[in-house]
């Protein structure tokens, strides 16, 4: 009897694990992490700018780089601009940890930004939140259209997105 209440847990423990990934929402769980970490040069109170704003022109851009000021990514509706479209994979490619077929082995040049200084674990467990948050399958460096080597991102691709608000 036991045992069997002990596999009854386990099991249940097992088939939870993906349920707690469909959790993951935009408001509980990505919005404060984005606040805690992302804010102080991607927010509109930190005067980032939209993304259009950000690629309308080459000279204005290189004075948001230099300002340390990246596109705005304190809304639900920016932020899927940054994963779908129209900056399709630049929050991907930005965050990844470097394991992503496409990336080579080279973490983004945002990826040590989800944690403190020297935290990797940290930085490893916010990364494995956001990728739940975007879905199983979902996480891609893909850009909207084909660039080098860099396939553009499919339809399947685009339907494995979960991204709950």
């Amino acid at each position: 009897m036991l045992k069997l209440k002990l596999l009854a847990v386990v099991a249940g423990a097992v088939f939870a694990l993906p349920a707690m990934a469909a959790d993951v929402t935009y408001r509980k769980d990505i919005a404060p992490l984005l606040q805690t970490y992302c804010a102080e040069c991607h927010s509109e109170k930190a005067g980032a700018p939209t993304l259009k704003e950000f690629d309308a022109d080459p000279e204005r851009k290189k004075q948001f780089e230099k300002d340390k000021l990246g596109p705005r990514s304190d809304t639900y509706e920016t932020l899927l601009q940054l994963i779908a479209y129209p900056d399709t994979g630049a929050f991907m490619r930005r965050l990844d940890d470097g394991t992503s077929p496409l990336a080579g082995g080279k973490p983004g040049n945002m990826y040590n930004k989800l944690c403190e200084k020297g935290a990797d674990a940290e930085c490893a467990a916010n990364l494995k939140i956001i990728k739940a948050w975007v879905g199983e399958g979902g996480w891609n460096l893909n850009r909207w259209a084909k660039r080098g080597d860099v396939p553009g991102i499919t339809k399947e691709q685009l339907d494995k997105l979960q991204l709950k608000y």
